[in-house]
């Protein structure tokens, strides 16, 4: 990934800039979120002392029922509250209960989002509590049709909203957000939202879901985390037909214009909230993903999930499951459909770790990887034509114009789909690749659910049950001659919430290729010997705060060892650090 970025770059590296503001670095917690000050006793703190009426509509603060006899008085509560005190486990099995009740994802989505508007600890502490339950529900698959219905169901705003209005402005609605201690930004132009397409200014809802999920699988204080979207128009004639659309009513501005909105909001982010702050760019079209990230990438703290984090966790869930399919990374060949940001991100990170393993140039190891788009197979005969981030992957081919063809000639062992188009691994390319495979390892990485390219069933049925399968949404168990069949999820929920936590703990400055290897293999490291008797390539869920700790760990490690990180002296225990960092939810005694 970094070699193609240098390219675009001018041969420039990330690691050839000095460690600048080399002070500090790690977190210094002024709200007493973390695990370390889980003890101490806080004062609820606003620009003055909130107490009464708007401590109890201070989400950060707010703790219903929960309040004490002493808090009620100290903090002048008598009277706003019934008489009953309530413990948040109780809050959380009544909120469990309500929630299960609404059989439509969306109302479970609503309520939700309600609930983080109302009482911040008490939804950090249900979507802990109920990861595997309740993140399909914050998340993908159910947070795609909240953006495609975000003007219907807006209440409230979250985050910012930078639009072309506040062109030459942008440092000061940033000075606008109350937080000054930002960590994490994740921001959007909401071009290519999931599999979705251009939803404009309501692709809000990517950004507070992947920043709820910062806090709740990493341990990012909420407090540190600011979603953004930027809204430049869009192309989509629905939203901009709609009235009760809440973006720009405009066709997308492109070119220099957009250049230029993109390049002030970047030196505003440095200015205001220094060089440690991660921007995460989310859901951007491809041509622009690549750009960004090859523009700011040896000037800030750049990242693209979409690119970056997908494969670091496909790679992880592909070196799990060579212990299934056996062999090693270079004795298997890849074909993918798909050769968009997703999937041209994920060879290179296949390529990249494939050359650390043989030691070959990666040149060599991009030839085990072959490439599918709408055109067909990506061959140097179509190089003239492609994009740049293609171009590595036309090899030496007669044309191939259809998916099918290409797993006929190239028969692959690993088969990934990342094309945003649902069914498109049909019947006869899974009986394909099964007929040459014992176990074939196929990954349909769409998402939402019906942009995937098969479902578990389908994977299971037509290779007879010896798929290796995992997708980017979740599936239920399938049953299939007698044996249950559960299959993972390739979700990059796995890597970025650990990823964000260890560039935060080390004051890493920059993002290096080595980091998200880093990732991927203590992703890989963490499937116990019960996941892979059960065909799963990915840890539980349940799991997940614990890998993330290790994640971050292994992160922060790699920005040392490489002279990224700022935050000296490098503590002894990058694990238990990294778990002391870490916000947790459980109500806080108020003095």
């Amino acid at each position: 990934m970094e070699s193609t970025l240098k390219s675009l770059r001018d041969g420039e590296s990330v690691l050839d800039l000095s460690p600048r503001s080399a002070v500090g670095g790690g977190v210094e917690d002024v709200y007493g979120e973390d695990r370390a000050t889980e003890d101490q006793l806080v004062t609820p703190w606003t620009y003055s002392v909130a107490s009464g009426y708007s401590l109890l509509r201070d989400p950060q603060y707010n703790k219903g029922l929960a309040f004490t006899e002493k808090e009620r008085d100290a903090h002048y509560l008598r009277g706003l509250l019934p008489p009953v005190i309530s413990t948040q486990q109780l809050q959380e099995k009544k909120l469990m209960q309500n929630i299960r009740q609404y059989e439509v994802p969306l109302q479970k989505y609503m309520a939700m989002m309600d609930l983080q508007e109302r009482n911040e600890r008490l939804f950090y502490k249900l979507l802990i509590d109920n990861v595997e339950e309740l993140l399909p529900v914050v998340y993908t698959p159910t947070v795609g049709e909240a953006c495609q219905k975000y003007g219907s169901i807006f209440r409230r705003p979250q985050g910012l909203y930078i639009s072309l209005k506040e062109k030459g402005k942008i440092l000061e609605v940033l000075k606008n957000w109350p937080e000054r201690s930002i960590q994490v930004i994740v921001v959007t132009d909401g071009e290519r939202i999931l599999g979705l397409g251009d939803l404009g200014c309501q692709g809000m809802g990517i950004p507070v879901g992947k920043l709820a999920l910062y806090t709740a699988l990493g341990g990012v204080r909420p407090s540190a985390c600011l979603p953004i979207t930027i809204d430049v128009g869009t192309n989509n004639e629905e939203l901009l037909n709609n009235e009760f659309y809440i973006g720009l009513r405009q066709k997308r501005a492109t070119g220099q214009e957009y250049s230029d909105l993109l390049q002030e909001f970047m030196t505003a982010v440095k200015q205001n909230y220094g060089e440690k702050v991660i921007v995460q760019f989310e859901d951007f079209a491809n041509h622009n993903a690549f750009e960004l990230l090859s523009k700011y990438g040896t000037t800030h703290l750049v990242f693209n999930d979409d690119i970056q984090g997908t494969a670091s966790v496909v790679l992880a869930g592909v070196v799990a499951a060579l212990k299934l399919i056996g062999g090693s990374l270079a004795d298997h060949t890849f074909l993918f459909l798909g050769a968009g940001e997703a999937g041209t991100g994920i060879a290179e990170l296949i390529a990249l770790e494939m050359s650390k393993q043989t030691k070959k140039p990666i040149e060599e190891t991009r030839k085990k990887i072959w490439l599918v788009d709408s055109k067909g197979l990506i061959v140097s005969s179509r190089k003239s034509s492609l994009q740049h981030f293609k171009k590595p992957w036309a090899h030496e081919h007669e044309p191939v114009s259809t998916l099918l063809e290409a797993v006929k000639v190239i028969k692959p062992t690993v088969l990934i789909g990342s094309s945003g188009v649902g069914r498109t691994f049909t019947k006869e390319v899974i009986e394909a690749v099964s007929s040459f495979n014992e176990k074939p390892l196929i990954l349909a990485l769409s998402n939402p659910t019906s942009q995937s390219e098969c479902t578990a069933e389908e994977a299971y049925q037509w290779s007879e049950g010896r798929a290796i399968f995992a997708s980017g949404s979740p599936f239920d168990p399938v049953e299939y001659k007698g044996k249950v069949y559960a299959s993972g999820q390739s979700n990059n929920a796995y890597i970025f919430p650990g990823f964000g936590l260890g560039l935060v703990i080390s004051g890493a400055i920059r993002v290096h290729d080595d980091m998200l290897l880093a990732a991927s293999e203590s992703l890989a490291k963490q499937v116990t010997e019960e996941n892979y008797k059960n065909g799963l390539i990915y840890p539980p869920f349940s799991d997940i705060r614990e890998i993330s700790a290790n994640i971050a760990a292994n992160v922060a490690a790699k920005a040392y060892e490489l002279g990224l990180a700022t935050r000296l002296p490098r503590p002894e225990n990058l694990v238990k650090y990294a778990e002391s960092c870490m916000y947790t939810p459980v109500y806080r005694n108020y003095r």
